[in-house]
């Protein structure tokens, strides 16, 4: 019997029950994912990428087929997976050292009250937070209060990361900037990522595979592109590589050939 990556969704469909019947976002979804890799979904609007990672999530069960991770089958959420938002969705009542906290205390028993704090603290310190760990939320910027939503997922030491356009909220410098801790949580941690983005540049840059998905509904998986970019990666030294270029090329061309072309809209 062939081995299971770490990550396995396995013939996932997800119909919902509509009045004019029964809809199909999602078509027969084989992926796998090994332990360490960053993979970004992408596809237009409608394509049911978020409803892909619910499923991973265990926020939407699927119709038919199993998702598997680590062999055991993911059919709830759980602490092994750690979601990061579009909004950072932090209470505002609580510090931004309460907000990682509360996170913490739910899924760490092994740890003294003073193990927890440093741990918070130390999570804080990796996106670039720590100064700010008595602050409340009104009080950040957006990009900041996503920087500690980051250090919330990481905290929990999840063994998946979901990313659901996770800075698609923020204006490009921003962008950039949360991109880059990314890479550096990426080089150190080496965590295992599932990440939903429309930007091409985004996904080229962080990813190790890039999963292009048709248009709905029934969406299927059009292309799975290996991007062979060396890691660790810097930003303007990897957009200087050739490997970058084609593999932009072959993105944008996907979706490009996906709108123009009707034919092309669902996998054959």
């Amino acid at each position: 019997m062939k081995q299971r990556s770490y990550l396995a969704l396995e013939d996932i469909t997800v119909e919902f029950p509509t009045k004019k019947g029964s809809f199909c976002a999602l078509d027969k979804i084989n992926l796998s994912i090994e332990k360490g890799e960053f993979v970004s979904l992408i596809g237009h609007s409608g394509c049911g990428k978020s409803t892909l990672l619910n499923v991973v999530a265990g926020l939407v069960k699927p119709t038919r087929g199993v998702v598997f991770l680590n062999d055991a089958v993911v059919d709830a959420p759980g602490v092994d997976r750690a979601v990061v938002f579009q909004d950072h969705s932090l209470l505002p009542w609580l510090t931004v050292e309460e907000n990682v906290r509360l996170a913490v205390d739910k899924t760490t028993r092994d740890k003294t009250k003073a193990e927890r704090k440093d741990w918070v603290l130390h999570n804080l310190d990796l996106v670039q937070m720590a100064h700010a760990a008595s602050k409340r939320p009104g009080e950040l910027s957006g990009g900041m209060k996503q920087r500690v939503g980051i250090a919330r997922a990481i905290a929990m030491q999840p063994r998946v990361l979901l990313m659901d356009e996770p800075f698609g909220a923020l204006d490009a410098l921003t962008r950039a900037a949360l991109q880059d801790v990314v890479m550096d949580l990426q080089a150190r941690l080496n965590n295992t990522v599932l990440m939903i983005t429309h930007d091409v540049d985004e996904a080229v840059l962080l990813s190790d595979r890039v999963i292009m998905m048709t248009n709905g509904p029934a969406a299927r998986i059009g292309e799975d592109l290996k991007v062979h970019i060396p890691r660790p990666r810097a930003r303007l030294a990897a957009m200087d590589l050739p490997e970058y270029a084609d593999a932009r090329h072959a993105v944008v061309h996907f979706l490009h050939d996906r709108y123009r072309n009707p034919s092309t809209l669902q996998a054959a």
